[in-house]
């Protein structure tokens, strides 16, 4: 089943064009990960996949389940089951991460949650992070470490269950055991019913989470895709053979 098909987008930042013709397809059941240099418009594309306002659709057409992505709002794109985890995630004061995350899901489902089952889902969630019971009465990730803040954002992945997860960056900044916990949370959210989008700079998540395809993302469009064995040359050469591809 096709999830989303992106045929030749452009999208600009303050009238500065950073996504150029950039085609991709992601069908259910897979993986994909785009990988860039700095300033390649990763982040641009998952901002504009998700409408951010300061984003810009000058060309092209984005479908999600069958509908036109764009004629969207945020809220219905989330609805629709889109999600977004972010580089940086706010942080919201006087919110406990529990009452955002019941808030969130009956918004999305339309349904009510229990109380009590909705907790005992949660906390099944939370153990499988190596997060204990108390972080859901913090508030939402004020005080939180790196680390924290990017396992709160799979926590959100798994408690919402979207069809297609976009993880930007979800990495950055953490060490190497927080980094398989994330990996084990995409890996337990991943079936043959959703897809992942995982933007990242480097290859570090690729360690554990077995991706289908690998694509190269430089000056705003895909310049190379393949298999994991991609990602790999990435880590040992680095991007400068495909920079000066476009150059």
């Amino acid at each position: 089943m096709e999830l989303m098909n992106i045929n030749h987008l452009h999208a600009s930042v303050e009238d500065k064009n950073i996504i150029k013709d950039l085609n991709l397809k992601i069908n259910a059941g897979e993986i994909h990960v785009v990988m860039g240099p700095n300033g390649a418009g990763k982040s641009t594309l998952a901002y504009t996949l998700m409408g951010h306002p300061k984003y810009t659709v000058t060309q092209g057409d984005v479908s999600f389940l069958g509908q036109d992505l764009f004629e969207l709002k945020v809220d219905e794109r989330a609805k629709s089951g889109l999600f977004m985890s972010f580089q940086h995630p706010e942080v919201i004061p006087g919110v406990t991460v529990e009452n955002f995350l019941r808030t969130a899901k009956t918004s999305i489902t339309g349904e009510k949650q229990s109380v009590i089952g909705f907790r005992r889902e949660l906390i099944k969630s939370l153990q499988s992070l190596n997060m204990d019971e108390g972080y859901l009465l913090r508030y939402l990730n004020e005080g939180f470490s790196g680390g924290e803040k990017k396992k709160n954002e799979i926590l959100q992945m798994l408690t919402l269950n979207p069809k297609l997860a976009i993880l930007d960056e979800t990495d950055s900044g953490l060490d190497v055991d927080a980094i398989k916990i994330v990996a084990e949370g995409v890996n337990r959210f991943a079936s043959e019913n959703n897809g992942v989008l995982v933007i990242t700079h480097y290859n570090k998540l690729l360690t554990y989470i077995e991706p289908d395809y690998v694509h190269i993302l430089v000056d705003g469009h895909i310049v190379a895709s393949g298999d994991k064995s991609l990602a790999d040359r990435i880590d040992n050469e680095g991007f400068e053979s495909f920079v000066a591809s476009v150059v």
